[in-house]
């Protein structure tokens, strides 16, 4: 073992306590000196200053805000560091921009280093930072890291030169240096931070976007897309020494057409676009025909006329189904964690479009919205997937290129075709079983860069404290009353909501995180908007003693009079078991007596029956889609804890649900709610005449 191997080993359990307890220190005006701890061999900071040649005007921007105090201390940070070269350049480019006349220079006072106010250098400092130690090979492929400010940079492969660039303009000249208190990556530019929103960092990439750039103007939504932040939700009074957020993050996705794919499309301008969208869009909330259900029912006038900031006007509809309430990066767009090697990887995403829904599919690499396949989570085999004659691929989908655009509040996606709500993505695309997870339902948990968050990110966050509530312990996130828009909490902090990522974890959770609520919870969120039609409402958790029992109400708002109780409370803490018999070696199983749950691979049909007989029940086994933790050996579908409820079977119209979970038992304060999907599955899946519902 080396000595720096040696060194990690040794000092992990207190580096991320003194290296955060730092960190938080170093935002304020004085540093707590007393955490921190220099070493024999080099850190980060010697790095730089072994190295003033090439360095020292970085070094001289960390040591403006403390930060080299900070960079030798106990910890594992990854340090991007740009040579005294890519300084210059880009401080001399901050002091030539006069665009902005009320913030000449971007408030520098002078050319040059001293020139830099303390905020410049504290956001330039803290955009080279990361909390935890990434390395290169783990950049290779595309990556979205969170950086110390709070900000995202991403990742990519030059084509020409193959080496790792950040932000598409900084390139990994140095990669690897590995130091006793993390990693340096040596870059040659300093990395670029948009600080236009989403509709200004369109218009500055013409060559691109001039065409859709124009719609946002005209339909008024440029103005609108500003959101960043927010902090009007309750105070936690108690943290249990849990990661609480004290702002949240707010920002915007495009997917936008560019305009060759306009071009390819026979649109070259603005009255080719406003004619296509009258085209798409006129007659999809028309009485009997339309196939937009929420216009329709609401009786909603779509409008072909020339006041294009109307939400019912064709145009307005055409953008507001590119645009997403959140921010995602490319990388993030379909989730992989767990799942069986043979499965295609998905998510929904709700649209500003109202009440509508895209699936975006990743398909040998590629990433493809509105991917339509027939019978798409149906089979006609026993335990297999099904057979190539049922399963025809009807559209390709939308592919997103790789080269996303980041703003200050969000992510611009460059898309090769056109983006429409047509027929085909009710009827076709949505057709099938929906999952959801949890963390996907609140955009809020994408946009904070919250889902599927390492556990030394948490930490870091959180000062190096972990977390304990009863027998919850752990490096978690305690969500406020209000940080969601699509969540409601309705005692305020009897209802601890926790957010658990996971990923180091052996969990049996689809996407491997859930959410966890402690306390004599009482809460609801908003379920994701569906095309009409009768379904089957589906939750999906794992079951074991620690759990408790709740009520189920539903509503079309989350007013609690409006809530009305589904189905006998749901016990969790019950946990599937079998009465064995053996005869002549073989081992028969009996069904248990509550779920009717039995080992799928202990029955002659791969479990076809008994799973007919959990439906009857108002169960059903865990998916096969994932395992029991990252590379497990067990899938969900053979776990007894894994379970699906089936809340509801009834009539979905396309808008506005509240789904509410009440504990039953709230004298006992240490039980865990758990929450990992909610499945809507249509009618024409769950009881379709021909074929039965995949096992995935």
């Amino acid at each position: 073992m080396t000595r720096r191997n040696y060194f990690k080993h040794a000092m992990k359990a207190v580096a991320v306590l003194l290296a955060s307890t730092a960190l938080l220190a170093s935002c304020k005006e004085d540093i707590d000196e007393s955490n921190l701890y220099t070493f024999t061999g080099e850190t980060i900071e010697d790095f730089l200053t072994n190295r003033s040649d090439e360095y020292s005007s970085f070094n001289y921007i960390l040591t403006r805000i403390g930060y080299d105090k900070i960079l030798s201390a106990y910890g594992m940070y990854t340090c991007f560091a740009p040579n005294n070269q890519a300084v210059e350049a880009y401080i001399d480019s901050l002091y030539d921009d006069v665009s902005n006349a009320d913030l000449p220079h971007n408030g520098m006072t002078a050319r040059g280093l001293e020139g830099l106010t303390d905020s410049l250098c504290k956001d330039i400092a803290l955009f080279h930072l990361l909390y935890t130690e990434v390395m290169g090979v783990n950049m290779s492929n595309g990556m979205t890291l969170s950086t110390m400010l709070g900000r995202d940079i991403n990742t990519s492969i030059d084509s020409i030169s193959g080496l790792t660039v950040i932000n598409r303009y900084s390139a990994i000249t140095g990669m690897d240096n590995e130091l006793e208190n993390g990693v340096l990556h040596e870059i040659d530019h300093v990395l670029q931070r948009s600080n236009r929103f989403v509709s200004g960092e369109m218009a500055e990439n013409p060559e691109l976007f001039s065409l859709f750039s124009q719609a946002l103007i005209m339909t008024g939504l440029a103005d609108s897309l500003t959101a960043q932040k927010r902090t009007d939700f309750e105070e936690v009074t108690s943290t249990y020494n849990f990661y609480v957020p004290e702002e949240c993050a707010l920002g915007y996705t495009i997917f936008a057409e560019t305009d060759e794919a306009f071009a390819a499309n026979g649109i070259r301008n603005m009255d080719d676009l406003i004619a296509f969208a009258n085209k798409e869009y006129a007659d999809c909330a028309k009485p009997g025909s339309g196939w937009y259900d929420y216009y329709r029912n609401k009786g909603v006038e779509v409008s072909t006329g020339t006041d294009y900031t109307n939400p019912a006007n064709t145009l307005n509809m055409f953008v507001r189904y590119h645009i997403l309430k959140c921010k995602v990066s490319y990388d993030k767009l379909v989730r992989t964690f767990n799942e069986v090697s043979k499965v295609t990887l998905y998510e929904y995403y709700e649209t500003m479009l109202p009440n509508t829904l895209f699936k975006i599919s990743r398909i040998s690499g590629k990433r493809l919205i509105n991917r339509w396949v027939t019978n798409s989570t149906l089979t006609d085999r026993v335990g297999e997937e099904a057979s190539a004659s049922i399963q025809t691929v009807m559209r390709e989908g939308v592919e997103v290129q790789t080269n996303n655009i980041q703003a200050l509040n969000g992510y611009l996606h460059p898309i090769k075709d056109m983006l429409v709500y047509d027929v085909s993505v009710p009827r076709g695309v949505l057709n099938e079983r929906m999952r959801f997870d949890d963390t996907a339902i609140v955009g809020e948990m994408m946009s904070n860069n919250f889902r599927m968050i390492s556990d030394t990110e948490v930490r870091a966050l959180n000062g190096g404290k972990s977390g304990s509530d009863g027998a919850l312990g752990g490096d978690y996130i305690r969500c406020p009353n209000g940080f969601f828009e699509n969540l409601v909490i309705y005692n305020g902090n009897n209802t601890r909501l926790y957010y658990l990522a996971g990923q180091s974890n052996g969990w049996s959770n689809y996407q491997g995180d859930e959410f966890n609520c402690m306390g004599a919870y009482d809460f609801a969120f908003r379920l994701p908007p569906v095309p009409d039609g009768t379904y089957e409402l589906r939750m999906g958790y794992t079951a074991n003693g620690n759990r408790g029992m709740l009520q189920f109400y539903l509503g079309r708002t989350p007013t609690l009079s409006d809530m009305k109780a589904l189905d006998i409370p749901l016990d969790m803490r019950h946990v599937p078991s079998n009465q064995t018999t053996q005869n002549n070696g073989v081992t028969t199983y009996s069904p248990d007596v509550v779920t009717g749950w039995l080992p799928y691979l202990s029955t002659e049909d791969m479990g076809i029956e008994s799973d007919a007989n959990m439906h009857n029940l108002g169960w059903m086994r865990g998916p096969l889609y994932y395992t029991v933790g990252k590379g497990g050996s067990t899938v969900a579908r053979a776990n007894a804890q894994d379970l699906r409820r089936i809340i509801t079977r009834q009539q979905f119209e396309q808008g506005d649900y509240w789904l509410r979970f009440k504990t039953v038992l709230p004298d006992n304060t240490n039980c865990q709610f758990h929450l990992d999907y909610i499945e809507l599955c249509p009618e024409n899946v769950y009881n379709n005449p021909q074929y039965v519902e995949d096992m995935y």
